[in-house]
């Protein structure tokens, strides 16, 4: 039986509570420790899911010698400082997505990992679904043809105050970081490395992107035409087509349990995908299972990918104008 993995959580928002929750159904995990920047919260948090050890500050939990993985799911601009001091501390590091705020940041974040030859990975969690595994057998297989167009799209209608993560820009809000990335991510995952992009968007008042849509050429061939939104509720489904028919991802493509192929002679099937849990739990067994494989990085989403898809988001930001504190002040090295 192989050996426990012991995670350590930064953070205890909303997505450190998924990720917490599906801890419990990853086998062989352990949650070894939980970090927030109040001690009280962090043993409210400690207590909810039995934690071993909860700090007051993230860099108590990255010095305790007993924890292998640290999960980043601090809000997007402090990923890259969460990241750099838990791999100084000789941790891996599973960090939420966006990876970072741009790519210089993630650049460094890769580094210092390579450097120290630790693992380090990307929290894409839909990449890591059995929906998205699914379409790529399907596509492998050939029967839709060569696949040479996606169209997918996220949104739903945020109704938060400005003060809000989704809509401050002082928290990395908007809807392409928070949510184009999902649309992104896959398109490239199924069509390959991006060649040029083509972006707008609708500003908000906070001055963040509140929908936006681009459409991408890729190297390989093919095109993909995505959008996200935090006005309108889409139906949140990704398509994948080839001259012989198309895939689809099924509504809330993020978190689809099934599949559907239709082809040119008019036969369609639907494939049921279900996922452990709540869904996070495959992102988990995959960083497990490279970590006492003694990987440094997943082959399901290798660390040159979230480096270009980073690149990608920033030329999609030049185009629509967003810019972050994050494009302005360089971090500590």
């Amino acid at each position: 039986m192989a050996e426990a993995v012991r995670w350590g959580i930064l953070g205890t928002g909303k997505i450190a509570h998924a990720f917490a929750t599906a801890l419990k159904d990853v086998p062989g995990a352990v949650l070894a420790g939980v970090a927030s920047r109040s001690q009280e919260t962090a043993d409210a948090f400690g207590r909810e899911f039995g934690a071993l050890a909860s700090y007051g500050s993230y860099e108590a939990l990255a010095a305790n010698p007993d924890i292998d993985l640290v999960y980043i799911g601090t809000p997007h601009p402090q990923h890259v400082e969460n990241a750099l001091m838990a791999l100084r501390a000789g941790k891996g590091v599973l960090c939420e997505k966006p990876f970072t705020m741009n790519l210089r940041e993630a650049e460094q974040v890769v580094t210092l990992a390579r450097t120290k030859r630790l693992f380090l990975m990307e929290a894409m969690w839909t990449r890591y679904l059995p929906a998205y595994q699914e379409v790529q057998r399907i596509l492998a297989s050939g029967e839709i043809g060569t696949p040479r167009q996606v169209v997918a799209d996220f949104g739903f209608a945020a109704t938060f105050g400005p003060e809000h993560r989704v809509f401050n820009p002082e928290l990395g809000g908007g809807a392409l970081l928070d949510l184009g990335i999902y649309p992104l991510s896959i398109a490239a995952g199924l069509l390959g490395p991006v060649s040029e992009i083509r972006a707008q968007a609708e500003m908000g008042p906070t001055g963040v992107d509140v929908q936006t849509g681009f459409t991408l050429k890729h190297e390989g061939g093919g095109m993909s035409v995505c959008s996200c939104s935090l006005l309108a509720r889409t139906p949140a489904e990704l398509t994948v087509a080839g001259e012989r028919g198309h895939v689809r991802i099924n509504t809330r493509f993020h978190c689809a349990t099934s599949v559907t192929v239709t082809l040119d002679d008019g036969t369609s099937r639907t494939i049921d995908t279900p996922y452990l849990g709540n869904g996070y739990v495959h992102e988990a067994i995959e960083a497990q299972r490279c970590w006492q494989a003694g990987l440094l990085e997943s082959p399901v989403m290798t660390q040159r990918e979230t480096l270009a898809l980073m690149g990608v988001m920033d030329e999609i930001r030049r185009q629509i104008g967003l810019r972050y504190e994050a494009d302005r002040v360089r971090p500590p090295a």
